[in-house]
């Protein structure tokens, strides 16, 4: 059976969680964030911004903030990801931020967030890029300041992608289970 060039990608793709100091070259940076702007929302509203983020000392402060909000709201969160290297966003040169608008809809806004995590992450993975989808990045965005400063205007954190070179290559994937896959 022949396989397309997205399915290879979506099948080698992995939650990377240690990350080299390696910087992203800016060009895979604005590949990866037009790639999720291209991404379909409810609509077409595109109740979404995305914050790239490649500057060390910011990341270091989200890593700080978050990990700081972490040890109090989840303590058992907290050592499992100490237990990692202790840092939410595992040494990740670069990071989108991707937040969402609040709209008075039945349309859930965070699934099309959702959609464009999908799309970066992807794409990310095409260039060679690994990555990692993660929430927990939030946390450091309840402080007002850090808020204030990254996120626009009227929008919430939704998701974050992270994205570098792996620290520990050749990581394989999760296997699929296919029994949670019902036809009707």
């Amino acid at each position: 059976m022949n396989s397309t060039e997205t399915l290879d990608v979506i099948a080698r793709r992995y939650a990377c969680r240690s990350f080299l100091d390696t910087p992203v070259p800016p060009e895979q940076l604005r590949l990866v964030a037009e790639a999720g702007v291209k991404a379909p929302s409810a609509l077409n509203r595109q109740p979404w911004r995305l914050v790239v983020v490649s500057d060390r000392s910011t990341l270091t402060r989200i890593d700080q903030v978050g990990m700081a909000r972490l040890k109090d709201a989840d303590p058992e969160g907290f050592a499992r990801v100490q237990s990692r290297g202790g840092l939410l966003l595992y040494n990740a040169p670069a990071v989108v931020l991707i937040a969402s608008e609040p709209l008075d809809t039945p349309w859930p806004v965070a699934m099309d967030a959702g959609i464009v995590a999908s799309h970066v992450a992807l794409a990310a993975t095409s260039l060679g890029l690994d990555t990692c989808v993660a929430a927990m990045p939030g946390l450091a965005f309840e402080d007002p300041e850090l808020r204030a400063q990254y996120m626009p205007e009227g929008f919430d954190f939704a998701i974050a992608v992270l994205m570098g070179y792996a620290a520990t290559p050749g990581r394989t994937p999760h296997e699929p289970d296919v029994t949670k896959i019902r036809y009707v």
